[in-house]
């Protein structure tokens, strides 16, 4: 597995992910036509932008198979909400379930958090969905919930909540990890 920074050319593979992903975690918690109704195009043109422009997530990194393919992605960058706090934001963090429980999840964490160290950042926050079933790995990763709020998915009402980590230095890592295998 190689963690690296995200390329212009991960577009494509980084939307098949964030679709993937969705879809297997929140089957049996959104609906089955919502979660088929994601558009991988549509995904593929954000994350193209995004890319094109570093100003959009500064900190985007991908985890890759032994074969090349991204099984992972992470994207970090200032928070988008003012008056929480928080100075940085993961945006958006998701593995596909099949390589979920081997340290890549905890690598696209770390190399988040680096990035936002690496803009004078020093705090952040996430959010998910309350009933996102993998939500203890924020716990372990030392977050706590600050805020619980409605969110709508489709035409549902929903909760999401918002972990922080009101300082970056005790998250941080070696820069040296990225471009090669995360931790076990």
């Amino acid at each position: 597995m190689r963690l690296r920074r995200a390329t212009e050319a991960d577009a494509g593979p980084i939307a098949r992910v964030h679709v993937l992903a969705w879809q297997e975690a929140y089957r049996g918690i959104l609906p089955d036509e919502f979660l088929a109704s994601l558009s991988l195009e549509r995904r593929k043109e954000l994350w193209a932008r995004h890319l094109a422009d570093p100003g959009l997530a500064p900190g985007m990194f991908v985890v890759a198979a032994e074969e090349g393919e991204i099984v992972g992605f992470a994207s970090a960058g200032p928070a988008r909400q003012e008056g929480l706090d928080f100075d940085g934001e993961v945006y958006a963090i998701y593995l596909l379930a099949a390589y979920q429980r081997k340290g890549l999840g905890r690598g696209l964490f770390h190399a988040a958090a680096n990035s936002l160290g690496q803009l004078a950042l020093n705090s952040m926050m996430l959010c998910v969905l309350k009933d996102n079933p993998t939500r203890g790995f924020y716990d372990h990763l030392g977050g706590h919930v600050f805020r619980e709020q409605p969110v709508e998915i489709g035409s549902n009402e929903y909760f999401e909540v918002a972990y922080g980590w009101p300082e970056l230095t005790p998250i941080l890592r070696p820069a040296a990890r990225i471009g090669q295998s995360p931790p076990a």
